[in-house]
This record gives structure tokens, sequence and C-alpha cells, in this order.
């Protein structure tokens, strides 16, 4: 019976919070599916950890106290690190909500099997010390990762090109975090309830700024995409900026690359119309049948990008804003 209790009170924690995350999201950014894998790439991450911790406190030969410090968190925050920036290459992530769900889901997976581990390990028989061990190792793994994540994501957004440098803001704050909360300055109980009222609110702000800024992507993108298509299969294309721009890259691409341009243009845009079309359903609690003819239109667009190559969507960039919002809308909508 104690030993159910204890592994209850180890893994109840991390769905606890990441359930609340869930919740919170009007939007429902994230699947269900996606946060399952989150959560098993999070298990993955950990298994890992034991493993070259293990390995490397032999090799170094130092204490457990000073590795746990120092490290421990460099090497876990790496770990879990890694399995966000898949996230964000796959166009999983866009926006700060949906960062903060995959980062805290990766983090709780992380979180479940160390504390398995180390119930194992250590064997303790006071109930209270794996609760609170429970939820103060699942919140500081969850909140690490999810401030890489959000920070992340922020950067990203605002700087595409620095494609480094633009992580390690994210990933220096987290193991400064991982780092503190490992030199136990502060008891365990002391260190959960500074925990419990600091994350959520963290949490809440993030949400709150991210809906806002979603609501406004939402409104202002749609508008210009449904007046830019409306222009396009009506002829009038020429007649705009936007047309007038396409029309003087005939002086640096040939007529077949330009017209190619053309047509990706309007894929884009009708794709982008779907993307929001999905969400703002998802807010008022409805779906979208599924389009059956969304994947061939994905693969005309994967056609078109070949065609007019890089250069191409180089020159096409001012028009269409490129940025990780447009590249996550794609994911969004099925291209895997």
């Amino acid at each position: 019976m104690m030993i159910f209790l204890q592994t209850f009170s180890a893994i109840l924690p991390v769905f606890i919070f990441l359930i609340s995350l869930i919740v919170l999201d009007s939007y429902k950014l994230v699947k269900f599916s996606t946060i399952l894998l989150t959560l098993l790439l999070g298990c993955i991450a950990a298994f890992l950890g034991l493993f070259i911790n293990n390995t490397l406190i032999g090799i170094l030969n130092t204490s457990r106290i000073f590795y746990a410090r120092y490290p421990a968190p460099l090497l876990e925050e790496f770990l879990k690190a890694i399995f966000i920036l898949i996230l964000i290459r796959q166009g999983k992530m866009g926006f700060l909500v949906d960062a903060a769900i995959n980062g805290f889901a990766v983090g709780a997976g992380f979180a479940m099997v160390e504390n398995l581990y180390y119930l194992q390990a250590l064997d303790h028989q006071q109930l209270l010390l794996w609760i609170i061990r429970g939820f103060g190792t699942a919140i500081m793994h969850g909140g690490t990762t999810a401030i890489f994540a959000i920070l992340s994501i922020n950067y990203f957004s605002r700087y595409p090109k620095k494609k480094f440098l633009v992580f390690l803001p994210g990933f220096f704050s987290a193991v400064l975090i991982h780092s503190f909360f490992n030199h136990f300055i502060l008891s365990p109980v002391v260190m959960t309830i500074g925990q419990l009222l600091i994350f959520p609110f963290l949490i809440v702000a993030v949400y709150s700024h991210s809906e806002s800024t979603l609501q406004e992507w939402l409104e202002a993108g749609m508008d210009v995409d449904v007046w830019l298509l409306d222009y396009i299969n009506t002829g009038r294309m020429y007649q705009t900026k936007v047309g007038e721009y396409l029309h003087s890259l005939k002086n640096k691409f040939s007529g077949e690359i330009v017209a190619d341009m053309v047509c990706y243009v309007r894929l884009c845009l009708e794709l982008a119309l779907r993307a929001k079309g999905i969400l703002l359903m998802k807010e008022q609690g409805f779906h979208l049948p599924e389009d059956p003819e969304i994947q061939e239109k994905l693969q005309e667009l994967e056609y078109l990008e070949k065609s007019i190559g890089k250069t191409g969507k180089l020159a096409l960039s001012p028009i269409l804003h490129t940025g990780i919002q447009e590249f996550w809308q794609l994911g969004l909508i099925g291209k895997k």
C-alpha cells in the first residue's frame, strides 16, 4: 500500500499541472497526440540523463552534490531542450501558449521518470517526502523547460536569422533555475511552496499575453489574407502594391517562375485562411470538417517551393511574412 501511495504521489503532480495548462488553452492549440508525444520525449530525455549522469559521475570522480548543482542542470536542460527544438523545427509550436504546454509536458515526462527512479533507489518510507518531492520536481523540470520554450519562441519569432543565439537566453535561464533548485538553499517545503506561488502567476501572465497576441494575429492576418486572395482570384492583383512588386520580379526571374510565385502566394493565402478558421472554430468549441483537398494543396505547395527555389521564397518574404507562426499553421492543417 505504501509503495502505491508513494508512486501515486510521485506521478500525480505531473498530470495536475499539465491538465491545468491544457484547460487554460482556449484555442486548443496543442493536439492530444502531441501532448502524449512530448511526455514520451521527456521520459526518453530522463532515461538518457540518468544513464549519462551515472556515467559522468564515475568518470569525473566528483561528489554527487557538486555534480547535481552544476554539471547535471547543464546536461538535463540540454537533453530537454533538444526535444523542444525538434518540435519548433517541425512546426509544432508557434505561440507562447503551446510553447508553455509542450515545454511543461517534456519537463513533466522527465520529472515523472526521475521521481520513480529515486523512489526505487532511495527507498524512503515517508509519504509526505514524496508528495513534496513530486510537486517540487514536477514544477521545477516542467517550469524550466516551459521557460526555455517560451523564451525560444519569443526570440526566434523576433530574430529568425539568428538561428543559434536566440535559444541561449532560454537555455541559460533554465540551467540557472535548475541549479538554484539543486543547491537546496531553502528547505524542500519552502522551495515547493515558492514554486507553487510563482509558477502559476508566470503561466497566467504568459497565457494572457499570448492569447492577446494570437487574437490580434488572427484578426489582422485574416483581413489581409482575404483582401489579397480576393484580388488574386478576380485578376486584380496587379492593381495592388503586392501585384506591382510581383511584376517587378520579372526582371530577375523567368516568366514561368513568376507565374509559380503567384500560384504559391495564392495557395499560401488559402492555407493560412484555413488554419485561422480552424483556430476560430476551436475557440467556439466547434471543429471544421476535414478538407478532402488539403493533402493535394500541400503537395502542390511543396512542388511550388521546389520550383521557385530558396531565392524565390526569399523574394516573396516581404509579401508572405514567413515567420514561425506561418510555418506553425502549416503543421496545424496537416503538413508533416
